[in-house]
């Protein structure tokens, strides 16, 4: 009996779990073609949206931003400060 209920509770914790989706898009580039049709899928290998869709002329995809690939910091003015004027 104890058995029984052991199994109808591992039942009941496995069912709410859908199914799991890996990422589908690829960190290293900013653009991503999605192609559309039964098996459909990220091609992200561009580096930019007028390359992506130069390369989807004719085909059934779009050109979409990547949302995964980092932003890149704009580069910080340094200032080297200056040593205080001694007063003397």
């Amino acid at each position: 009996m104890r058995g029984a209920w052991l199994a109808l509770a591992a039942i009941g914790l496995l069912l709410p779990g859908g199914p799991a989706r890996a990422q589908t898009y690829d960190p290293s580039y900013p653009v991503c073609m999605q192609i559309y049709g039964p098996v459909g899928y990220f091609d992200c290998r561009y580096a930019s949206l007028a390359q992506c869709r130069y390369l989807a002329v004719g085909r059934s995809a779009s050109c979409v931003v990547n949302p995964y690939f980092p932003p890149s910091k704009p580069a910080s003015p340094h200032h080297p400060r200056r040593p205080a004027a001694r007063a003397g």
